[in-house]
């Protein structure tokens, strides 16, 4: 079975019943992922395909244990043997760090996971900050929007993605710059 397959299935398998909007957003994810391809190595594709699918797994009730999404989907995939550069995108995507930093686990998530390359970091960053919580396409401005309105500006999500947003649409700017690059 190939590693995004697997991806897919376990998602889908943890996401879908209890969760299906997030499930919809993972889905668009993915096929963020799939436009991808032209500026990545096969290799790399795969993993952020299998990635994509997995970033938000953390979210499935059955594995939430600190709250964090991040932290917790890491976390299972370890335990399950998943791709260890996989398990280090999905534990520092969407600039996870400085969420972690929010809820007092940065050191936690430092400690456990490692960053990955730059590359693969900024393409999932695109994927994700470029997908609505429905799976439809946007941009990172208003999908930055989304997530201030629907939290608020004062939570600590909504504080997150504030400080978050300027590393947010600097990796989505890069991503489209490559995009544009391998259309020339």
């Amino acid at each position: 079975m190939s590693l995004t397959k697997w991806a897919h299935d376990l998602s889908e398998s943890v996401l879908a019943e209890p969760l299906p909007r997030r499930w919809a957003h993972v889905q668009g994810v993915a096929r963020r992922a799939r436009e991808l391809r032209p500026i990545l190595p096969e290799a790399d594709a795969d993993l952020l395909e299998a990635a994509a699918f997995l970033h938000d797994i953390g979210y499935a009730p059955k594995l939430v244990d600190t709250g964090f999404h991040p932290l917790d989907g890491a976390r299972f995939l370890r335990k399950e043997h998943a791709d260890e550069r996989v398990v280090n995108l999905v534990a520092h995507h969407s600039c996870a760090l400085l969420e972690a930093e929010e809820r007092g686990l940065r050191h936690d998530l430092e400690a456990e996971f490692q960053l990955e390359c730059s590359e693969l970091v900024d393409a999932l960053v695109y994927c994700d900050m470029t997908t609505t919580p429905d799976g439809t396409p946007t941009d990172s401005e208003a999908r930055v929007g989304e997530i201030v309105n629907r939290y608020g500006p004062d939570t600590l999500v909504g504080r997150f993605i504030q400080r978050a947003a300027p590393e947010i649409h600097a990796a989505t700017s890069r991503v489209r710059a490559q995009l544009q690059a391998a259309r020339s």
